[in-house]
């Protein structure tokens, strides 16, 4: 399982993934599963996979290979237009490898499955935000709905719906996608530490921040006992059943 969350502020765009792959009683595996493409200055492309590992690492290797063949330069994500542009090649080639691998085609049900949250900035528009499917066709986000999520979504969802706010600063967009991986890793087994983390700041057409957040990192350790306290103390004042 996984689970990953790309989110749309005023000031950018925030993107956080968790590592784990595998969670069986004696297999657990760690994968990166936020990659990232940069030009200094002229765009900057974050990609977060959550399905079938064979089937992303598929397409971000050949992403990655397109990028760096000269005879295919015209379909490369480091030269493409506008986001638009680039999230349909990479919704095109998720059709493409999902074809290839499974016998049923891109259908949403093939074992080979596999979904994406693509976020960035090319100078000249916004910083724009899309989810894709495993059929390869997509939806952008909006201020109706400012966030994506891919994986293990339900145990996160609450508090990003009860606390996001578009004017947040990128501290406090950190501080609220924390909470909501912690309430996801302490109910599901299958998505576990460390996270990585990603801020973009519009504009600025470079990675602001990049970060590894392990168990042993301290912010995450008083989220983590900060939150469980502060929800005890909120169960404990409100009034018992009066029956």
């Amino acid at each position: 399982m996984t689970y990953c969350v790309g989110l749309k502020i005023d000031r950018g765009l925030v993107f956080m993934s968790d590592t784990r792959t595998n969670a069986g009683m004696d297999s657990i595996s760690t994968f990166k599963k936020m990659h990232v493409w940069e030009q200094p200055g002229e765009r900057v492309i974050v990609l977060m996979s959550a399905g079938n590992l064979a089937t992303t690492q598929a397409v971000v290797s050949l992403l990655e290979e397109r990028t760096k063949a000269v005879a295919d330069r015209h379909a490369t994500l480091l030269e493409t237009p506008s986001m638009y542009q680039t999230v349909r090649l990479v919704g095109d080639t998720v059709k493409e490898v999902i074809a290839h691998s499974s016998p049923a085609g891109e259908k949403a049900d093939s074992y080979f499955n596999a979904s994406f949250i693509l976020g960035g900035q090319i100078k000249g528009s916004e910083p724009r935000l899309f989810m894709i499917y495993p059929e390869g066709n997509f939806i952008e986000s909006t201020d109706d709905t400012p966030f994506f999520q891919i994986g293990e979504t339900k145990y996160g969802k609450p508090i990003i719906i009860r606390a996001y706010e578009k004017t947040m600063s990128l501290a406090e967009t950190v501080k609220l996608l924390l909470v909501s991986f912690d309430s996801t890793l302490k109910s599901n087994l299958s998505v576990g530490l460390p996270l990585d983390l990603l801020f973009y700041e519009k504009e600025t057409f470079k990675v602001g921040l990049k970060k590894r957040i392990g168990q042993d990192d301290q912010y995450y350790r008083t989220i983590s006992d900060g939150w469980s306290n502060a929800l005890k103390t909120a169960f404990a004042s409100l009034p018992d059943f009066p029956g």
